[in-house]
């Protein structure tokens, strides 16, 4: 099911890592909603610089969503005081998401630990840490949001890399845990359908658009602009919304040789008229 075409910009979010070279997140808020653009991701480098009560305050006077504070995560560790202190860094973050109204905790679950091979048992180190820190996330009503990300990454940054596995840990730790569907990272997936309707509308809770580059000449740095690459966002944005999201589209582009280099109100520009045509 390709989805409906969109005709405002109503549910439009921009990730702060979008404008990340240009501008501060004071700068990203003035700049998103000068445009009409009411929702935003914030990243946590970007919001310590601002400093959280600032950045409240800024948030609730331009009447922005908060769709997502990026990032909590990164659990793995090969050592229990590092891993303690992964843990205690959540626990903040989830301080932090509360404290700016933010939609959800975005987790990147982190790779191996530093010199490790047990890809598995990196895998159990993220379970435990989502455990460890899940009470005090719904106490704040906080739900923490499992991003799955490529394979590529698995050894350095997430070794939770397809949805079934995020649907396989939301199974095992109950209410309150749920996943962030970033396109770039799934598209190539070939159980991806059945994975959305597995997740289903109270698991989805952050849906993530740019394209896939041919050539990517940075793994990490050369994302695209919405209509210059390969993923076809319709077809997927179609499932998401069949299976029941309702949420904001979340433009996230990390391009330090494109995007990063151009105006930040035109990239602004270019994301509202790209959302209207391609995603």
């Amino acid at each position: 099911m390709t989805a409906r075409p969109l005709h405002d910009h109503s549910r439009l979010s921009i990730n702060d890592a979008t404008t990340k070279a240009q501008w501060t997140l004071e700068q990203a808020i003035q700049g998103y909603s000068a445009q009409g653009v009411r929702g935003i991701s914030v990243w946590r480098d970007k919001l310590a610089e601002c400093g959280v009560p600032r950045a409240a305050a800024l948030l609730a006077d331009h009447g922005m969503t908060v769709t997502g504070l990026c990032r909590g995560g990164m659990f793995p560790a090969p050592t229990a005081v590092e891993r303690r202190a992964a843990i205690d860094d959540n626990r903040r973050a989830i301080e932090e998401a509360v404290a700016i109204g933010a939609q959800c905790l975005v987790l990147v679950a982190g790779g191996l630990p530093k010199g490790a091979k047990d890809l598995v048992g990196a895998r159990m180190m993220v379970q435990d840490g989502i455990a460890a820190v899940l009470e005090e996330a719904r106490a704040a009503g906080m739900p923490l949001a499992i991003e799955p990300l490529h394979p590529m990454y698995a050894a350095d940054r997430c070794c939770i890399n397809t949805m079934a596995q995020a649907n396989d840990l939301c199974d095992r730790l109950g209410p309150g845990v749920g996943i962030a569907v970033d396109v770039y990272h799934v598209w190539w997936d070939p159980d991806l359908d059945r994975q959305i309707r597995r997740a289903g509308k109270d698991r989805l809770l952050a849906f993530h658009i740019c394209d896939w580059l041919i050539p990517t000449r940075d793994l990490l740095l050369d994302r695209g602009m919405m209509g210059d690459g390969i993923i076809d966002i319709p077809l997927i944005r179609g499932w998401v919304e069949e299976a029941g999201y309702e949420g904001f589209h979340e433009v996230e582009i990390f391009s330090a040789e494109t995007w990063w280099k151009r105006d930040p109100n035109e990239v602004v520009t270019v994301c509202k008229e790209r959302y209207l045509t391609v995603v």
